[in-house]
This record gives C-alpha cells, sequence and structure tokens, in this order.
C-alpha cells in the first residue's frame, strides 16, 4: 500500500533549496534522509509531513493530495495519521511523562501500550514530571507519545540524538518492530549513517539534490 508519494518538488527560502524532488514510500518501509546541516533535510520532511507547502510540487499521503484538504482533514489527518518525532521534545512541561502520553493516546482515540513503556525503559520514570527527567528520558516519552497514537506514518527527526549508542539501537528496533506490526511507514531524517544503514532506503540531499544511497 502506498503511503507518500511526493512529485518535483522544489523550495527556497532566501536562496534556491532544492528542487525537482520526487519519493515513494510504502507500508512496511523505511526511508532516511541524510546530508549536512543547513541542507535542506528537515524542511524537506516538514514538507512531506504536511507541516510547510513547497514552492512547488505536490505530496499525496495516503492517496489524497494534502495541499487540497481543509484544515480540517489536515487537523484529522496530523492527529490521527501521521506522527512526528523531533529532537526537540516539546512536551508539556507542566504533566508527568504518563499524563502527556494520555493526552495524545486521548485526542487520537487509542490507549497507552504499557509494554511500550517498558521496552523503553521509562515505565518505572515517566509517573515523575517531565522537568524531572533526564534528556535521554524526556526523548523515549516523545517516542512513546507518538507511537501511543498508532500513526501510519512516522516523521522522525534526530530521534535519537539526545540517547547513547545502545539506548539509540534499542530505539530504532523498536521502531522497526512497529512499522512491520502496523503495516506504517517511517521516514528518518538522521546524522547518523550506521542508523540510516538500517533502513530501506537512504537518500543524500546535497547541493539542493537528493540522490538515492541505497
Amino acid at each position: 500500500m502506498n503511503l507518500l508519494k511526493a512529485t518535483s518538488l522544489s523550495h527556497a527560502f532566501e536562496y534556491p533549496l532544492f528542487e525537482e524532488i520526487s519519493l515513494e514510500l510504502n507500508a512496511q518501509e523505511s526511508m532516511a534522509i541524510i546530508g549536512v546541516s543547513g541542507s535542506g533535510k528537515s524542511t524537506l520532511m516538514h514538507i512531506l509531513s504536511s507541516m510547510l507547502v513547497p514552492n512547488e510540487g505536490s505530496v499525496e499521503l495516503f492517496g489524497h493530495n494534502i495541499y487540497q484538504l481543509n484544515e480540517k482533514e489536515l487537523v484529522r489527518l496530523r492527529r490521527h495519521e501521521l506522527g512526528l518525532i523531533y529532537q526537540s521534545h516539546y512536551l508539556f512541561k507542566g504533566f508527568s511523562g504518563y499524563e502527556n502520553l494520555e493526552v495524545a493516546a486521548l485526542m487520537a482515540d487509542q490507549t497507552i501500550d504499557e509494554n511500550l513503556l517498558i521496552r523503553l525503559g521509562i515505565d518505572k520514570v515517566c509517573h515523575q514530571k517531565v522537568t524531572e527527567l533526564s534528556g535521554g528520558q524526556q526523548q523515549r516519552v516523545s517516542i512513546a507519545r507518538v507511537l501511543s497514537k498508532k500513526p501510519k506514518l512516522i516523521f522522525a527527526d534526530e530521534p535519537t540524538g539526545n540517547l547513547d549508542h545502545t539506548t539509540a539501537q534499542e530505539v530504532m528496533t523498536i521502531f522497526f518492530d512497529y512499522l512491520k506490526e502496523e503495516d506504517a511507514g517511517m521516514i528518518l531524517v538522521t546524522h547518523d549513517e550506521a542508523l540510516a544503514l538500517q533502513c530501506d532506503f537512504i537518500y543524500r540531499m546535497h547541493d539542493g539534490v537528493l540522490t538515492k544511497v541505497k
């Protein structure tokens, strides 16, 4: 099943960022986008995830052109079908980790997977206030919050940046298991080529051109 189809995407700010980018992703597939800082990786992910409109081109998610959806349809898409994970956690600071999970699950009409919390190693600490958690623990709460929504398409921008190598690998295993169990897809933006190599496809962004590496 096709989850994402991007056609002839071009974008610029004060300067041209990239041109004529086309991509496709199917269920149970993972794609990594690598490249130096400022190359346009994160901007491309924002476009693919409906958060930014490109200067040119189109993006279809689940067979629908997202730029033809109204605001209500876009909100529903983001709430139920898309999962966005950033290196910055964007957690509600006044809440506990678990309360953050409850809000996300409630908005998406889902329940919290307690086994996921155990696998992420946060089951014993997630009832603490977010401000009492370490950066790595907050990152794992953020990941659990997104996966609790049961999204069909995950967009992850440096999702393991605050984690040590062993924990980062455990998180990647959780992601790949999730893709198979939920028939979902993932686009990963990362500087870590070792993590990128674990994905089905790898693309490198350089000088405004996206080149397939794997």
